[in-house]
């Protein structure tokens, strides 16, 4: 049989992935093999415990956030975000998506918890990322660039964001990427507590998960992966970002959208405690999750219209609160209620309730679009035993 490490190494060196982690758990059998360097010039040997800029992995966890708010009755699901979020208390809506940024009609309703959680509150990428609204997010709101030191501080964000206008009406369409960074402005304003400090209190600390956060300290340096994207100009790897760069010291906006940094196991962990039904695995009793919260962030919530429209990023599957549900067998690795997601750093996180199979790929080097690069594709197929 294949071996995770042959599976690995085929795609890493000679201008591919300097390196990559790949963690297979079936049941209580876990497989974590680390193979490359951490950097390009292969000087530091890439370790299990090395350290990822996990990019849209941090989804799904801010929405397990938002979910404890709910348990606790401090936010509702149906509930409008605009006490909390009073910029968006009066959205407009460009007439047409190819519309200019400035010809709008008022939002038919308000903006919602669920609609944040599920990415259908108007804003996000569709598949046309020149609409005029679209290129907003790049330009006010510095969405996708994987530099968090030049993003505003949220209430300045905010503020920017409520001068953008709706791509499409709320609950209308599924939209990608946006709404988890208005998520964890909401969650810090309902908590009175950062982002960064409710993750580590409520998640973090309580499943052991000591290597994710928004900063890698000057200790944990040695530990922390490089970063590059493909030379357009065919010359091999470029440098984007290294351990002294952008994730040295904590930005003024913690993206909940792709702000994170982890490991292999610390992801691990987080996906063990969605398959415990929200427990945190520790051997009290503890629970982080209800199982009906867990059962909510799993369960896909769009129409297949929606779905399809979406096809782009989601490849004909689902989305759940957070992160993608698979409802179609288009891959050898689908499997009906599959939860998690990919991350533009090259990084991917999945669990199957079905098996009790957990899977994370952490690479360093940037996916080129949204569809999964070639080795990402193979290790999902080596995880499903395909």
């Amino acid at each position: 049989m294949t071996e995770l490490n042959d599976v690995l190494n085929e795609y890493v060196g000679d201008g591919a992935a300097p390196g990559a982690v790949g963690l297979v758990a079936r049941g209580d059998r876990v497989e974590v093999v680390a193979v490359g360097s951490a950097d390009a010039r292969g000087t530091v040997p890439m370790g299990r415990d090395s350290i990822f800029r996990i990019a849209s992995m941090t989804k799904p966890i801010v929405a397990a956030a938002a979910m404890m708010l709910v348990e606790e009755g401090r936010i509702a699901l149906n509930e409008p975000v605009r006490q909390w979020l009073p910029e968006l208390a009066a959205p407009v809506v460009v007439r047409t998506p190819s519309s200019p940024a400035d010809d709008v009609v008022p939002a038919d309703r308000v903006i919602t918890v669920e609609d944040l959680l599920t990415f259908r509150a108007g804003y996000g990428f569709p598949s046309d990322f020149s609409l005029p609204a679209v290129g907003l997010l790049f330009s006010e709101l510095k969405q996708g660039a994987l530099e968090p030191q030049l993003v505003p501080e949220p209430d300045a964000w905010m503020a920017a964001l409520s001068r953008v206008p709706l791509l499409h009406q709320p609950g209308e369409e599924w939209l990608y990427n946006t709404c988890s960074d208005i998520l964890g402005v909401l969650i810090a304003r309902v908590s009175d507590r950062s982002l960064p400090e409710f993750l580590a209190e409520r998640l973090f600390e309580p499943l052991g998960m000591a290597d994710t956060g928004f900063v890698v300290p000057a200790a944990k340096a040695g530990r922390f992966t490089s970063f590059y994207r493909a030379d357009p100009e065919g010359g091999g790897l470029r440098l984007a970002d290294g351990p002294g760069g952008q994730w040295s010291s904590a930005p003024a906006f913690p993206s909940g959208a792709g702000g994170l940094v982890s490991t292999a196991g610390d992801w691990y962990a987080f996906a063990r405690m969605l398959l415990a039904g929200g427990g945190a695995g520790s051997g009290d009793g503890r629970r982080l999750l209800s199982q009906d919260s867990v059962r909510l962030m799993t369960t896909d919530h769009l129409t297949r219209a929606q779905r399809e429209r979406g096809t782009l990023f989601l490849e004909g599957q689902g989305w759940g609160y957070g992160g993608s549900v698979d409802v179609e067998a288009v891959d050898p690795w689908n499997v009906p209620g599959r939860y998690g997601w990919v991350g533009g750093t090259g990084t991917a996180g999945h669990l199957t309730p079905a098996t009790g199979t957990v899977s994370v790929l952490l690479t360093q080097l940037a996916m080129t679009g949204p569809t999964p690069p070639p080795l990402m594709r193979a290790f999902w197929r080596y995880a499903a035993g395909a």
